[in-house]
């Protein structure tokens, strides 16, 4: 099952990487018609969605490997017994919330998808759309909580310590 979870995580992180690269072709598109006045509406929002799509769809991923932010400020100065208690209790904590998050996502994507609800942006295009990469990524950021909660439950490491948190 683990194996699986990760394949989806990995998934996620490609579509993330594609979506950066449509974010790059989104902007130099945009300079070149600039450039050569060209009108292309909508260019800006297009943008916007794919560096948004990149953000939600890397969440479980880097999580996964140790990138996010994780202050130890508290965490080092307490007692062992105290330190697992508080890291327990952060992801417990943090896959309630993600949940709760994912599960919001989900519903506006629907909301927006039943209401017709359209870009105010040149482009009017349905925003259900590109609210399916934030749905994704909060629901495989989710996964990835509950993972490392299950994983933490069976005495395994979930998360991989950074080069740069190690040294700090």
């Amino acid at each position: 099952m683990s194996r699986l979870v990760f394949l989806f995580y990995k998934l996620l992180m490609a579509l993330s990487g594609l979506a950066m690269v449509a974010a790059f072709g989104a902007v130099l598109l945009g300079v070149v018609a600039r450039e050569v006045h060209w009108d292309i509406p909508g260019l800006d929002a297009y943008a916007g969605y794919a560096i948004a799509a990149a953000l939600f769809l890397a969440l479980p991923g880097t999580l996964k490997h140790g990138d996010h932010i994780r202050v130890t400020l508290l965490l080092d100065r307490v007692p062992a017994r105290l330190r697992s208690a508080l890291e327990w209790w952060c992801l417990v904590a943090a896959t309630g919330l993600s949940a709760f998050i994912a599960w919001y996502a989900v519903r506006l994507v629907w909301v927006s998808y039943v209401s017709h609800d359209v870009s105010p942006a040149a482009d009017a295009s349905p925003l259900w759309i590109p609210q399916i990469s934030m749905a994704l990524g909060c629901i495989g950021f989710a996964l990835s909580f509950a993972h490392a909660l299950i994983l933490r439950f069976q005495g395994v490491a979930f998360m991989a310590v950074s080069e740069s948190a190690r040294s700090e």
